[in-house]
């Protein structure tokens, strides 16, 4: 897409600082990191969200989500990191080309992802499950 930002770093149309690349995937440094080494990985074809991508496309970006995590063990020796991808607008995706967030994490960094759990759904468990068979 020729507004799209993701597009535009990848084909070196705007800035970015390059982690890793291949031939389907590219790896760069957030603009608005919150830890260091803070990375995105997307696709080099353009899809909007995780509902889009074909399956052979989501895993180019699985393989390189790891090659850079491999990386950062190695030479950072990070050990604790969480990847995050949102995929629609009310999942609080704010750029419609599917990307997955490598976040380093370290003791004191500040971060905290907390979910609101509902325990009590637990007991709707079967009902929801009937939905998903034939």
């Amino acid at each position: 897409m020729e507004d799209c930002i993701f597009c535009k770093v990848y084909r070196k149309e705007a800035h970015s600082w390059k982690v890793y690349e291949d031939e389907h995937t590219y790896a760069f440094l957030d603009i608005n990191p919150v830890n260091e080494y803070h990375t995105l990985v997307i696709p080099k074809n353009h899809y909007e969200n995780i509902f889009d991508i074909p399956e052979d496309e989501a895993l180019f970006i699985m393989r390189t989500i790891k090659k850079v995590i491999n990386l950062y063990s190695e030479k950072l020796g990070l050990k604790n990191v969480q990847i995050i991808n949102s995929s629609g607008a009310e999942a609080q995706q704010d750029v419609f080309h599917i990307h997955f967030h490598i976040v380093p994490r370290f003791s004191g960094d500040g971060q905290d992802v907390k979910w609101k759990t509902h325990k009590e759904w637990r007991e709707r468990f079967d009902n929801l499950l009937l939905k998903l068979s034939d």
